[in-house]
């Protein structure tokens, strides 16, 4: 007999949606101290150790710092422009999560006021779109890079701008590219019927591992992450698009590119690595570690890994990871038909 869910009201979609901003926030804003100290051991030295036991603190410190400090707008920049960017940035990556199954559903208990027995689903919105709605969502976080270079009148922010544009819209092309495959052998583009399906047969990376790793390789540029962080690469162009911020709105840029990080991890995970199992006995304990070790792997690749230059960048995508990706989706089409 099929368990029967409650239903789903706006009440706790709104819940589901504060929780996701509440909790991606945070583990965003600790993915900043994980990074460093994990940088710092990689390369043989301890990172942030005088705030707090083991420098755990520095999350705080570096908080208030940019809470205290002063917020400078250019005298000839866009200034309508220059302050909503950074917002957008950090919006389209939490937006991307609402057609995910991040946290499993529960009830709210009935001895709580207001909201006591409003039942809080896994998902925000199960859309029948969910990998098009998280990817189309996470591509138009690049107008958050490339309107905060434009609007700053800064011939370096030009120049960031100018990458962004290129970059994030060719790799694209291979994120779109890759996810192909997949969704042809299962037939949806629901994250929901990805989970249902990895759980009649088995993960999606035994069947897809090319498509696997030019997810994870497009996933980096589109995060800006090293070797591809080409944006705001301080030898070259200074910070880039990030050159004339200062402050929180700094702070929202590296905050959404933390939970962009997430977001690309989460997707992996449910599109590739058996997403949650209900039935399993970790549960979403194993689905959570198999997150944490997709966002373990960005930061070891930016200690394994030199920057690349802006040819490179462009030669490995449309000579090397398009083709890749175009001749998997046809070599997995001739399969599926014979």
């Amino acid at each position: 007999m099929i368990e029967q869910l409650p239903e789903v009201t706006a009440a706790g979609v709104i819940i589901k949606a504060i929780i996701i901003l509440a909790v991606i926030s945070a583990v965003a804003g600790f993915g900043t101290y994980l990074e460093r100290k994990v940088l710092a051991f990689m390369q043989r030295r301890l990172g942030p150790m005088h705030v707090g036991p083991y420098g755990i603190l520095q999350i705080l410190a570096d908080g208030i710092k940019l809470f205290t400090k002063e917020d400078i707008v250019p005298q000839n920049a866009n200034r309508l422009i220059f302050m909503i960017a950074p917002a957008i940035t950090a919006a389209t990556a939490f937006i991307a999560l609402g057609a995910v199954p991040v946290f499993p559903d529960f009830t709210i208990p009935e001895w709580m006021p207001v909201i006591g027995g409003v039942y809080v689903p896994s998902i925000a919105a199960d859309l029948n779109i969910g990998i098009l709605f998280a990817l189309g969502m996470m591509a138009a976080g690049l107008y958050g890079p490339l309107l905060a270079g434009m609007a700053q009148y800064n011939k370096w922010g030009i120049l960031g701008a100018a990458r962004t544009a290129v970059q994030f819209l060719s790799y694209e092309v291979v994120t779109g590219l890759s996810v192909l495959a997949p969704i042809m052998i299962v037939g949806s583009l629901s994250f929901v019927d990805f989970n249902d399906w990895q759980r009649e047969h088995t993960w999606l990376l035994f069947y897809q591992p090319v498509a696997f790793i030019l997810f994870l390789i497009a996933g980096y540029a589109e995060t800006n992450r090293t070797p591809f962080d080409l944006l705001e690469h301080e030898a070259e162009v200074v910070s880039g698009y990030a050159t004339e911020y200062s402050g929180m709105r700094w702070g929202m840029f590296f905050i959404g590119e933390y939970a962009n990080m997430i977001t690309i991890a989460i997707i992996a995970t449910f599109v590739f690595l058996g997403g949650y199992d209900p039935d399993a006995t970790l549960g979403w304990l194993w689905t959570t570690l198999k997150i944490a070790f997709l966002f373990f792997v960005m930061l070891w690749v930016r200690a394994a890994w030199p920057h690349v230059r802006p040819d490179q960048l462009m030669w490995l995508c449309w000579k090397v990871l398009m083709p890749l990706a175009v001749i998997n989706v046809v070599i997995t089409g001739i399969v599926m038909m014979v």
